[in-house]
């Protein structure tokens, strides 16, 4: 038995949750969320709790037994907490100023890079003196949030030599030494 699947998913006041069509959709107070889900996936709802039940002991249906009901909490998290990202720019000269949804980033490269954030995210720059400039990612879907993130940091990934690039705020990049240090 999944012991993620088996786990129930609380529901706070102030989001609903409705089941049609085999497509699960959440309302809180941070927007609406909807997810679809296989067929044969049963969902039981009361008044403070969500289960997800398995028809069979299928390969199939273990597989997708926790999978739905992680979806379905980050659903429940997501309109009612959101999800931030932050991301920072590390290297010379390198910018990121937003106007709107419109992210500029300036990345060594010869041109500037205009990025065209989805309108379902908030975005916001910052650029202090003595520390690398920050963009934060916020919203309520968090799956589009991590594939956000991902795009812009793809756009010049950290290298291991200067560490220089895009990379999350938490992340570590494991340095290397230079052909100087190999003698």
């Amino acid at each position: 038995m999944s012991r993620i699947g088996k786990k129930p998913v609380s529901i706070p006041k102030g989001v609903t949750i409705t089941v049609k069509d085999s497509v699960v959709t959440v309302k809180g107070p941070k927007g609406e969320l909807s997810q679809p889900i296989d067929r044969d996936i049963t969902i039981e709802i009361t008044e403070t709790e969500l289960t997800v039940i398995r028809p069979t002991e299928q390969i199939r249906h273990r597989a997708m037994h926790g999978l739905y009901r992680s979806l379905i909490s980050n659903l429940v998290k997501g309109v009612t907490e959101g999800y931030k990202k932050d991301l920072e720019l590390v290297g010379v000269g390198f910018k990121a100023v937003n106007a709107g949804n419109i992210l500029d980033l300036a990345l060594g490269y010869s041109h500037n890079i205009i990025f065209e954030v989805p309108k379902e995210l908030k975005v916001t720059t910052t650029t202090e003196k003595g520390q690398n400039p920050k963009i934060f990612l916020e919203g309520s879907d968090k799956q589009l949030i991590g594939q956000v993130a991902a795009k812009i940091r793809g756009l010049r990934k950290p290298e291991p030599y200067k560490g220089k690039g895009v990379r999350y705020s938490d992340e570590v990049v494991r340095r290397k030494a230079g052909k100087a240090a190999g003698k």
